[in-house]
């Protein structure tokens, strides 16, 4: 079919009864559905081939995260478009179109997500993703509706088709082409701001990553780590990292990373004084990963040919939001963008 669905699953049998049903109610006559298994160790797959033995499984040799579990999936998946969709998303009906037809309309779209709302508070914006994600200056992540923990009410506020910086892996669309023609996910990243880093290098080449609000879905969040994790801690400070230093223009880095020593020594102190010893340590952990593996992603740099990009908040998120109280999107200063 021209779309395909690639639910990527590990150990998630519970997700798969509780949302699998409504992804096949709501997308089987306009995308084939597919799960890709991440060589789960619970019994995912024999419930899938028991419960629903017309869906496709692909079963991957190893966990390779995120990033190489989508990667080797989707080597074996035909279709124009990819919808790469969490396990813990409950889809609403009519969700596919929307989107398909938006970036049908314009070939210089590569990647779109839908409007993302918390599951468990359908009236809230979720963390991962919202209205559309951003980066700052010195490359913190935020999107429309979601600063840091501050999570927006709904009200429509974000409901117009527009340009972000970054898509959601959460529910992410792509053309299946261009996520294969500019090699996929980084599986150096495992899990986490993999989706960021390979928006910022589609927007490298001039593509333009969009939202498309008309379409919506509803995310659980932190179902393969938990959102208190220092694994997770470890994982987007050294992915955030490692995605700065390949992306970033020459004259951006040293400016950048001599901030961000100083930035995430301030919020490992922090972390030390509130949530204990073992996030200090994952920030700690991030840098020295980091900066030993800056010989390898030096390569990726030199093949990325960094250089300026728009759409990037000119503007320090951490300042706006702690010091001077911004919480929401629409707070922040429209001329930064």
């Amino acid at each position: 079919m021209k779309v395909a669905v690639v639910i990527l699953n590990w150990n998630g049998r519970s997700f798969l009864e509780d949302f699998l049903p409504g992804v096949i109610e709501h997308s089987s006559g306009d995308a084939e559905i597919i799960i890709a298994d991440n060589n789960s160790t619970d019994d995912s797959v024999d419930y899938l081939q028991s419960k629903f033995p017309d869906i496709r499984v692909i079963q991957n040799k190893e966990n390779g995260g995120f990033a190489k579990g989508y990667n080797d999936a989707l080597k074996l998946v035909e279709a124009e478009y990819y919808i790469l969709l969490n396990s813990d998303i409950e889809v609403t009906a009519g969700w596919i179109q929307p989107i398909i037809k938006l970036m049908d309309s314009d070939k210089s779209i590569a990647a779109c997500q839908p409007k993302i709302l918390a599951y468990n508070d359908k009236s809230k914006f979720e963390y991962a993703g919202a209205a559309g994600g951003f980066i700052d200056k010195y490359g913190y992540p935020f999107c429309k509706g979601r600063l840091f923990q501050s999570l927006e009410n709904d009200n429509g506020q974000y409901d117009e088709i527009s340009e972000i910086f970054w898509a959601s892996g959460a529910c992410f669309f792509v053309r299946a082409e261009l996520f294969h023609k500019f090699d996929g996910l980084d599986e150096d990243f495992f899990a986490h701001m993999e989706e960021i880093d390979f928006c910022w290098r589609l927007k490298q080449q001039g593509y333009k990553i969009m939202v498309c609000p008309q379409s919506k879905v509803y995310h659980i969040g932190g179902g393969t780590l938990p959102k208190k994790s220092s694994r997770k801690t470890h994982l987007n400070i050294r992915n955030n990292l490692i995605m700065l230093y390949k992306n970033l223009p020459s004259d951006r880095l040293f400016i950048v990373f001599f901030a961000r020593f100083f930035l995430d020594g301030v919020a490992a102190i922090k972390f030390l004084l509130s949530s204990g010893y073992k996030d200090f340590f994952a920030v700690t952990r991030a840098h020295i990963h980091f900066y030993i593996s800056i010989p390898r992603h030096r390569k990726k740099r030199i093949a990325i040919q960094p250089k300026k990009v728009i759409n990037i908040y000119n503007g320090n998120i951490v300042y706006d939001y702690y010091l001077k109280g911004k919480k929401t999107f629409s707070s922040l200063k429209k001329d930064k963008f």
